[in-house]
């Protein structure tokens, strides 16, 4: 369990001090809400879920630049992300990101993909995790870690609007590398394309 003052694993600690301006911030939250309020820092508001307990290294929140490529696209395009991992004390870790396009000067050109979520650990280490994206698809991904510091999620069931893209399956694999930060690769399947890599993005803590 972690909360206030708790001592935290070296999966935690070890990002922390390579990051070490991240450990005293953390995601925007309503201190007067009737109920524990998402925490993005373990060692603030509500102690992790222990079935959360494999997910604990992600909690927190990552900011970098990533490309994206396909067949159907002219790119490929450089984007900035910010993905926010984040807990109340319940046995899931809510999961939140917003992405921007980045011109070839590093000029921010608009805002891009927005996805919303949950990550739900189950019993023998699998995980559920649903994400919804602004774009009207919503993904039902199963998966597990592959060690105590990556995951890897593969889609179930996609659900799309009549206005959405076809996109018929996606494959995600997240890790935390040399020097704490969080690389992840997307593989998806649209537009009567096969399966192949379409983002990936290097992220750094910059908060919890």
């Amino acid at each position: 369990m972690t909360g206030p003052g708790a001592e935290l694993p070296d999966t935690v600690t070890g990002p922390a001090h390579a990051a070490p301006d991240s450990s005293h911030r953390n995601r925007p939250r309503f201190d007067d809400l009737p109920v524990p309020d998402d925490t993005a820092n373990l060692r603030e508001g509500p102690d992790l879920d222990e079935q959360c307990l494999g997910l604990l290294p992600l909690v927190g929140v990552w900011r970098g630049s990533g490309e994206v490529v396909y067949p159907t696209i002219d790119g490929p395009y450089n984007f900035g992300q910010q993905i926010v991992f984040a807990h109340d004390g319940r046995p899931f870790v809510s999961y939140e990101s917003r992405s921007w396009l980045i011109g070839p000067d590093g000029e921010i050109l608009r805002a891009a993909a927005r996805e919303t979520g949950f990550w739900r650990p189950r019993p023998g280490g699998e995980i559920e995790v649903l994400i919804t994206h602004a774009t009207g698809i919503s993904e039902i991904f199963y998966g597990r870690a592959r060690n105590l510091t990556s995951w890897e999620i593969e889609t179930d069931a996609v659900v799309r609007t009549a206005s959405a893209k076809d996109v018929t399956a996606s494959h995600r694999l997240y890790g935390l590398v040399e020097g704490g930060d969080l690389a992840y690769v997307d593989e998806r399947a649209m537009q009567g394309q096969p399966l192949q890599p379409h983002l990936s993005a290097l992220l750094r803590r910059v908060a919890g």
